[in-house]
C-alpha cells in the first residue's frame, strides 16, 4: 500500500493538541492506523512539543507551591464529559498497524468489519451507513459507491474529509486509494468517481450538508440525510 495523500500540518497539529472534535478526530485516528508516515510526523510533533515544554520550565522555574496550586485546580474543577470511543481516538496515539479492511478505531464504532456492516441504501447502487458520535460538529458515515460510478456533483459548506478504506476514486486528475485521505471544502467543486473493477468504501466527515449542483439530488437530499 503506497499512500499519495496525507492528513495536512494544520489537521494533525490540531488532533496532537486534542482541539479536534471526535468526527473529525476519528477520521485523522482511522488514517494513522494505516499510515506509518503521518505516524511519524504525530510523532515528531509531540516530541517537538514536549522539548518545548522542557525549556519553558527550564527557564521560568515553577516553585513547589504553584505545584499545589495547579493539582488542587486539577482535583477540584470538573473535567468535561469524553466518552470512552473519543478517548480512544484522541488519547490513544501509539495506534497498532491495521488489520482488515476496516481498521481500529473506527471498527469499534461499526461494530465489527464489512462482513459485518448492515448497509442502508442511498440509491444507484450507492450505500451508507451513519455512524453516531457524541460530536454536535460534525456528520460521520461510511459509504460504499459502486465501481465506475460517480458522486453526484457538489461543494461543501466548511470541511469534509474523505479517507479511503477499499477500492479507490478519482477526484479529477488525483487518484485516492487505501489510506488517502483527501481534505476538500467549498472551494471545491468536485465528482469524485469510483474507479473501474471494484466499489470504493470510504469514511466521509463533514461538517454540513453537501451542496449539490443538481436540483433533483437537492430534492431528495432530506430524505437521504447526506
Amino acid at each position: 500500500m503506497s499512500i499519495r495523500h496525507h492528513i495536512s500540518d494544520t489537521l494533525l497539529l490540531d488532533y496532537a493538541s486534542g482541539n479536534l472534535s471526535e468526527g473529525w478526530s476519528l477520521a485523522v485516528a482511522t488514517h494513522l492506523a494505516l499510515c506509518p508516515t503521518c505516524r511519524r510526523r504525530l510523532d515528531a510533533m509531540e516530541g517537538a512539543a514536549g522539548a518545548l515544554l522542557d525549556k519553558i520550565v527550564a527557564d521560568h522555574p515553577v516553585s513547589g507551591s504553584d505545584w499545589v496550586k495547579m493539582r488542587a485546580r486539577i482535583v477540584c474543577e470538573p473535567a468535561a464529559a469524553v466518552s470512552e470511543r473519543k478517548r480512544a481516538v484522541i488519547r490513544d496515539r501509539k495506534t497498532a498497524p491495521a488489520t482488515g479492511v476496516i481498521p481500529e478505531p473506527l471498527r469499534s464504532y461499526l461494530g465489527g468489519d464489512v462482513d459485518k456492516l448492515k448497509w442502508r441504501a442511498l440509491g444507484r447502487g450507492a450505500f451508507q451507513i451513519r455512524i453516531d458520535t457524541g460530536d454536535s460538529e460534525t456528520q460521520v458515515r461510511l459509504l460504499k459507491i459502486p465501481a465506475g460510478k460517480p458522486v453526484p456533483e457538489h461543494t461543501h459548506d466548511g470541511r469534509e474529509l474523505t479517507l479511503v478504506l477499499s477500492g479507490s476514486f478519482t477526484d479529477g486528475e488525483d487518484l485516492f486509494a487505501r489510506g488517502d485521505l483527501e481534505e476538500a471544502d467549498g472551494d471545491l467543486l468536485h465528482t469524485p468517481t469510483a474507479t473501474e473493477g471494484e466499489d470504493c468504501i470510504c469514511l466521509a466527515v463533514t461538517e454540513a450538508p453537501l451542496k449539490f449542483t443538481s436540483w433533483i439530488v437537492r430534492l431528495i437530499q432530506p430524505i437521504l440525510k447526506i
